[in-house]
């Protein structure tokens, strides 16, 4: 009965709101935490890999995530939700890597792949790219992933006791919650996660100056990269829905109201 109590009280006192979407979530780690732990993270991989630095692709990166993050600074602050970026301190880098892929960690700590440029093909690609999984740190849907599997794997009283050790559970969580190949090819993400990034997206690469109505062209050359798994055995929507609800999106009044200033 304690262990229920404790439960309920971290799942209501950690129940927060999504911006942009309005969706309720439950977020029971402290972002410092998860900020402290990506800076560790986000180093040891960086010195793993091959960063590409002073090239022409590894400075729009850096121009595009510039604008995406200058974006949502904005965003932040004129809706007085700033302490969604507390403690952020935006890095972008290119990693010279065939995979197509691209990740943002907790804290703004961002990695794009070289295989992904083929497909973005212009500075407005990347942004739909950066867009999304800067998204995806703003909405913290990889707090909310560590989250449930604290609550299912250690329950109400070891939780305390897991995050306040920082103990092997929780960094085995963290890995799963924001494991390197868990970005736009991953399937760390919910399909629900995917879509709402995909939205959050449109709305910062509109405010950082992209057209976004040219986000379902990048899905598009997405689609045609490869064969995708039928959605119910992927985490990711299909395409075709993505693509949709996108276009969905575009024309909501959610979307004018988020993008005017």
């Amino acid at each position: 009965m304690r262990n229920f109590l404790v439960l309920l009280l971290l799942i209501v006192f950690g129940c927060s709101k999504v911006p942009i979407s309005g969706r309720r979530q439950v977020s029971l780690i402290p972002e410092k935490e998860l900020i402290t732990m990506s800076q560790s993270q986000y180093a040891t991989f960086l010195s793993t890999v091959n960063v590409i630095e002073n090239t022409d692709q590894a400075r729009l990166v850096e121009k595009v995530g510039l604008n995406i993050s200058n974006a949502v600074n904005m965003y932040m602050e004129n809706h007085g939700k700033l302490n969604r970026i507390k403690g952020f301190d935006w890095e972008f880098k290119l990693v010279n890597d065939q995979t197509v892929n691209a990740w943002c960690m907790p804290g703004g700590k961002i990695c794009v792949y070289t295989g992904i440029l083929d497909i973005t093909q212009d500075e407005t690609g990347l942004a739909v790219v950066m867009g999304h999984e800067v998204a995806h740190a703003i909405a913290r849907h990889g707090n909310e992933r560590m989250s449930k599997g604290l609550l299912t794997q250690m329950g109400g009283i070891a939780l305390s006791v897991a995050l306040s050790s920082k103990g092997s559970e929780t960094q085995q969580l963290f890995q799963e919650a924001y494991g390197m190949g868990s970005g736009i090819s991953g399937l760390a993400f919910s399909r629900k996660n995917e879509l709402e990034s995909d939205k959050l997206g449109l709305v910062f690469m509109e405010l950082a100056g992209y057209d976004a109505s040219k986000a379902p062209d990048f899905w598009k050359r997405m689609a045609s990269n490869g064969e995708q798994p039928p959605e119910f055995l992927s985490t990711h929507p299909s395409d075709e829905r993505r693509i949709s609800k996108i276009n969905e999106f575009l024309l909501s009044e959610t979307f004018r109201k988020h993008t005017k200033y």
